[in-house]
């Protein structure tokens, strides 16, 4: 018995995700935009720096789609990924079926990454995701359109940024890098 405890206990050294679990903020389960099945954001993100952001099709914001994909695309090699949320919180922007959202995206701007179900995002009707997402970020909820917050590889919020913050701002990048660069939970590495 005592040979099994030390040979579990050193495996459990070796793969601290599987002592660990993914971060209660992951464990939400969403859609995938236009699709059937919910999926927990664990099982696809777990050990990625994610960058949330709740989007709007109608917004004078839109145009950040292009460079959202852009960063994406650039980034996702190294363990990253944006995660958008289509919401129609404000001022009616976003009030197509996600069949709609699904095709003006890929359409317009080519958006690749990972799009979900359309959530409420502010005040008492806002997903509890995104309950979650405002209270690790101070309280902070979304303002507007392409608000973004920046979870780390552990699946903590560490940033949160406006919507006036555009995909290539070096303050938003700067806060990716750093993220980028701390430890993978699951290898102990970046």
């Amino acid at each position: 018995m005592k040979t099994f405890c030390r040979a579990v206990a050193g495996l459990l050294c070796l793969f601290p995700v599987l002592a660990l679990g993914c971060s209660e903020l992951l464990q939400a389960e969403f859609r995938p935009l236009a699709g059937k099945d919910r999926a927990s954001l664990c099982s696809r993100f777990e050990g990625q720096v994610l960058l949330v952001v709740n989007t709007a099709s109608k917004c004078g914001f839109t145009p950040q789609y292009e460079g959202l994909e852009a960063l994406h695309q650039r980034l996702a090699p190294r363990g990253f990924a944006v995660l958008g949320f289509p919401s129609n919180d404000f001022m009616g922007q976003e009030p197509g079926t996600e069949a709609q959202i699904q095709e003006f995206c890929t359409l317009t701007y080519g958006v690749k990454f990972p799009m979900f179900e359309k959530v409420a995002v502010k005040g008492d009707t806002a997903a509890p995701f995104y309950r979650e997402l405002a209270r690790q970020a101070g309280g902070e909820a979304p303002g507007w359109n392409f608000h973004k917050y920046l979870i780390d590889r552990s699946g903590k919020v560490v940033a949160s940024f406006g919507s006036r913050i555009r995909p290539d701002d070096p303050k938003l990048l700067d806060a990716i890098e750093k993220a980028l660069a701390g430890p993978n939970p699951a290898t102990g590495m970046p």
